[in-house]
């Protein structure tokens, strides 16, 4: 019988090379049984590329693995899963066109098989039966997978996984994915497998949540292992420090209680979308950083691709001030200097196939114009080496493919395509979501110098310390609605922000 603390996996030495890119450098982990155990480091730093190895995603380059005391060489994924180890990728791992219990079986088909057909009746049942003992309400398991929400169908890759009734357990940047009542089905899910006697590994940029959930924590940074920590030696700010390996200094948050112009620049008039929104008001300021928070589902996400036009407004308009635009769609908003950074990074902002340097011209039409329509090739690469270095990007160069960038340097490239334009009104969807605490810094600075600068931006998140440290004004939404308007001047306090969400 298997005993809590025993090594079920061991990495040994493991590197890993692309090209001359080292990801990591002679790795040793050690996975025991009964342990949540946290994985932390900043972008790039190695984290998702280690797990991916012993998952069976990709190969090291050198180095050996053990898995239940024997050799673990995986040729794919799937191998991986049958012999009881699970992933949940950061990115979407599941495929939109097919339905929700095709996804949950994936692979496993033939359980359901009879005389060479599928029963999918008998299919559905029991990916239902997996999504209720997971607690995930709302989801049909006949439905197709694309009638549900990005965060739904975190939800259903969880099911996913959990089909196969793992012995590890994979979770990598998911929690940023989803709402509070998805975090907590994954946060009871993880501590079930380790009062199961069976193992967890938790990757995430949020230190409090690690330090709250798991009972050890590894940290990478550049490709090595820096320390291993056990629970009673948790220290915040001593694991920040390792992760990034200086102390961070000067401020994390605006300090500042600078105000904004009393000119308004945009302003939503009455406006009603086809969900979420019911004759909605709202007016952005020069200058202002307007947050706007509240749960996942309280419209804000919704508001935000409405302002930008990616949303259809059926009544009333969003209007600029300056002429009385009237924002149709994303190429007058465009049109008219404002940019759009969504939530859902690698769907909705990256042409996640393309290089670094397509990404980011591909909003510089005008800045890179030589003579009438055409457009200088010489322009365009100094633009986009531009951004890359003002933004510090960590990649080989403007060529290399957007995909093979870590989460925080993805999110400075959708950066780089609004900062390189000089945007005047900014609509930020959750920048910093996924993102690790020294980029976060980096992102929050900027935000706070195009401030200086005149900027105009709102930022919707559903983080609370972000909002109150970064926002001038903030709006608390629920149901469509706005429950409370607080200003920086007077302070905020968590007490009434969360009882106007709630």
């Amino acid at each position: 019988m298997s005993k809590k603390n025993e090594i079920i996996a061991e990495i040994k030495n493991i590197s890993k090379n692309f090209g001359v890119t080292v990801a990591l450098n002679q790795v040793n982990m050690q996975i025991r049984r009964g342990e949540i155990c946290g994985l932390i480091g900043e972008n790039g730093s190695g984290k998702s590329t280690v797990m991916s190895i012993l998952s069976g995603m990709q190969n090291a380059t050198s180095g050996e693995m053990f898995y239940k005391g024997k050799i673990w060489k995986p040729s794919n994924a799937l191998e991986a899963a049958r012999n009881g180890i699970g992933i949940i990728v950061q990115e979407i791992g599941t495929i939109p066109t097919i339905s929700v219990a095709e996804n949950i079986f994936l692979g496993n088909y033939d359980r359901f098989r009879r005389y060479g057909m599928i029963n999918r009746r008998q299919m559905y049942k029991a990916a239902q039966l997996v999504l209720e003992k997971l607690n995930i309400v709302g989801v049909d398991a006949s439905a197709t997978t694309d009638t549900y929400s990005i965060e739904q169908r975190k939800l259903i890759e969880i099911a996913k996984v959990m089909a196969n009734n793992p012995e590890i357990l994979i979770i990598d940047e998911t929690s940023t994915a989803i709402s509070e009542t998805g975090r907590q089905v994954l946060y009871r899910l993880m501590h079930d497998m380790a009062s199961q006697n069976k193992a967890v590994v938790f990757i995430s940029h949020d230190l409090e949540e690690l330090m709250e959930h798991c009972d050890a924590l590894n940290i990478l940074r550049d490709g090595c292992l820096i320390d291993h920590l056990e629970k009673e030696n948790f220290v915040a700010e001593d694991i920040k420090e390792k992760m990034i390996g200086r102390k961070l200094t000067g401020n994390y948050y605006r300090v500042d209680m600078d105000g904004y112009d009393s000119e308004v620049v945009l302003r939503a008039d009455c406006i009603t979308t086809m969900e979420d929104l019911m004759c909605f008001n709202l007016e952005l300021h020069k200058g202002e950083i307007l947050g706007i928070g509240g749960l996942s589902s309280c419209g804000m996400h919704t508001l935000g691709k409405a302002m930008f036009g990616l949303t259809e407004v059926i009544d009333g308009q969003v209007v600029l001030t300056d002429g009385n635009v009237v924002i149709k769609n994303p190429k007058s908003a465009f049109q008219h200097n404002m940019g759009y950074i969504s939530k859902n990074r690698d769907t909705e902002s990256l042409e996640i196939n393309a290089s670094i340097g397509s990404n980011i011209q591909s909003t510089g039409f005008e800045k890179n114009k030589w003579f009438g329509p055409f457009i200088s090739a010489k322009k365009e690469k100094k633009y986009a080496q531009l951004m890359v270095d003002t933004l510090a990007i960590k990649c080989t160069g403007i060529l290399q493919p957007v995909k093979a960038l870590s989460g925080g340097n993805k999110q400075k490239v959708v950066f780089g395509k609004w900062v390189g334009v000089d945007a005047d009104i900014l609509i930020l969807d959750c920048p910093t979501r996924g993102v690790d605490i020294g980029i976060k810094s980096a992102m929050y600075q900027l935000i706070y110098d195009m401030k200086k600068k005149g900027k105009s931006i709102i930022l919707i998140s559903e983080e609370l310390p972000e909002l109150c440290g970064m926002s001038d004004r903030l709006i608390i939404m629920k149901n469509g609605k706005i429950t409370g308007e607080f200003f920086r001047k007077d302070g905020y306090k968590n007490t009434d922000l969360i009882e106007c969400m709630i």
